[in-house]
């Protein structure tokens, strides 16, 4: 199984878009301090959503999507859905 995933600090009010095969270890990996990428700088993350797939192909296009301006809006909404 391959999933994508919308990650968010809220701190910051940063998202964050991607796939992996590994939810909950990719989670892991972006809240360490061990972590030198663009996301250690908006630490803690906390996954917001997830859509899980049989394909990375699948994962793919679907993080893709998301990255456009119309995921981006329903990835927001759903943030503003919640408080």
């Amino acid at each position: 199984m391959y999933y994508t995933y919308v990650l968010y600090a809220e701190n910051y009010r940063k998202i964050y878009i991607g796939q992996t095969a590994n939810l909950e270890r990719r989670l892991k990996t972006h809240n360490s301090k061990e972590n030198k990428g663009w996301t250690a700088r908006y630490q803690p993350w906390i996954t917001i959503y997830s859509e899980q797939f049989e394909t990375r192909a699948e994962a793919m296009r679907r993080e893709k999507a998301l990255k456009s301006a119309k995921g981006r809006a329903f990835i927001w909404d759903l943030i503003h859905q919640e408080k």
